[in-house]
């Protein structure tokens, strides 16, 4: 019995070694591995469910249960032929930088409790506002991803522009926008009378015409337009809605204007990624993901606000156990501008990796993301039977086998799951099951990818 819960020095660094040799040992042979596995429920149900053990184990046999029971059965989001959703790339550095931040348990929420964690987080915020061009005096926090991005927000959004009162509000968003913009409209109290999905367009983004006729004639029904959200890169297809066109409307209607970059806003820090989301740097609002295409490890999500004040005006709430932590003006402290007080050290793994790889090996990555979905894309049209049905954009490229059906192409997700050697997802673009693959792992290669479709092809003709 351990009632102290420690271990000498000598123990915990063997310990550490041998998770170290683990982590090292699966990242150096990720290549080769099996991007994956999903349990049958009633296995490992049956493995893992038991009453809490009494008396304890060896390190040593719970990290060989851990191996076998669980880690086998995940899919490596960062496997190089991972090309489902989005994938969560990552980086070893980061990777340390958690395990630092879990062995010195930091607490980020208040700079009294961690002023060193604050000062980094808003050196880190300020490169994040400066890559998206919004103005100096913007600022914003980092968050567990992009549905608590999207949700800190819309409720700033709904405070701002409404002052709470929700009463005929009105937001507006397209058929592509993300299903955590839904949820947390839901969140801060939205119902379907509040919301307006519209039809996207052609090129599978907002439009802009029908989105000004539609706030017309809700104005003119006595409604309260009030919000507009903008996609910086849709998940299904990579599209980016019409940023520039979209700040002018809703500057001439008075309207805040969050964009979800989740997925792509993070390619503004290359000249390629800047040019594409140009008109960015006129949100009101904006999340996005570092764990996502700046290739930190789960979780990290950003949350950008033109005024800053506004996130302290929203969330400020100052209880009498709290009064020491503002006795300073000059201090920051996170919990006044965002929902957690209590609040881990997230900053840290983007920092060191920024510190240790350079924003120059990091703007390389982002453009290979580019270049991987457009050797797909090539690749696809030189091969017989796939058609194109959305072109590589934003590190992402939706296609079809022609002679399949709906149900052929949802068989065809399993069977590459079984096979295991790669994983590609679907999703349903006007009314058709497509198959979509998203390249912004820079540790894929050309040859990946080209083995990739050659074993896909197969199992569509078999």
């Amino acid at each position: 019995m351990n009632p102290r819960l420690e271990f000498s020095p000598e123990r915990m660094r063997e310990i550490g070694y041998r998770v170290v040799d683990r982590i090292v040992d699966h990242l150096a042979t990720l290549p080769n591995q099996p991007v994956g596995a999903k349990g049958d429920p009633a296995a490992l149900l049956v493995a893992l469910t038991e009453p809490a053990p009494e008396h304890g184990m060896e390190f040593e046999a719970v990290l060989e249960q851990l191996e076998c029971d669980i880690l086998r059965n995940t899919m490596h989001v960062n496997h190089p032929r991972f090309f489902a959703y989005v994938p969560g790339p990552g980086n070893f550095v980061s990777a340390m930088a958690d395990a630092l931040i879990s062995g010195y348990n930091v607490f980020a929420g208040t700079w009294i409790s961690g002023s060193g964690p604050a000062a980094v987080e808003l050196a880190v915020i300020e490169w994040l506002r400066a890559a998206s061009g919004f103005p100096s005096g913007s600022g914003g926090l980092f968050v567990s991803g992009g549905t608590m991005a999207n949700l800190t927000a819309l409720a700033v959004a709904r405070h701002v522009a409404l002052g709470d009162r929700l009463d005929g509000a009105m937001v507006y968003f397209s058929d592509q926008a993300h299903s955590s913009l839904e949820k947390a409209l839901r969140v801060i109290g939205m119902t379907a009378e509040n919301v307006r999905k519209l039809a996207c367009d052609a090129d599978y983004r907002l439009p802009i015409r029908e989105l000004a006729r539609v706030i017309e004639k809700d104005r003119a029904g006595g409604k309260r337009p009030f919000c507009v959200i903008a996609s910086a890169g849709t998940t299904n297809t990579g599209a980016i809605d019409p940023l520039g066109e979209l700040s002018g409307l809703c500057k001439d209607q008075g309207l805040w204007l969050h964009v979800d970059g989740a997925y792509g806003a993070a390619a503004a820090i290359c000249n390629r990624g800047r040019e594409l989301l140009a008109g960015i740097e006129m949100a009101d609002s904006l999340s996005l993901d570092p764990h996502k295409w700046l290739f930190q490890p789960f979780e990290i999500g950003c949350v950008l606000v033109r005024e800053l004040v506004h996130l302290r005006d929203t969330f400020l709430i100052l209880p009498e156990y709290l009064k020491d932590t503002h006795q300073y003006s000059t201090e920051f402290n996170f919990t006044d501008h965002g929902l957690q007080l209590t609040r881990g050290f997230r900053a840290l793994k983007l920092w060191m990796s920024i510190k240790v790889f350079g924003m120059a090996a990091f703007r390389a990555a982002v453009e290979r993301g580019f270049t991987l979905a457009e050797f797909t894309e090539t690749r696809l049209r030189k091969m017989p039977g796939w058609e194109i049905v959305t072109p590589a954009q934003m590190g992402i490229v939706c296609f079809r086998f022609e002679s399949a059906d709906d149900a052929a192409h949802l068989q065809l997700v399993q069977s590459i799951l079984k096979d295991g050697f790669a994983l590609i997802t679907s999703t349903v673009l006007r009314g058709r099951t497509v198959l979509r693959m998203c390249t912004i792992n820079p540790r894929t290669s050309e040859a990946d990818i080209e083995n990739t479709l050659d074993r896909l092809d197969c199992l569509a003709r078999r």
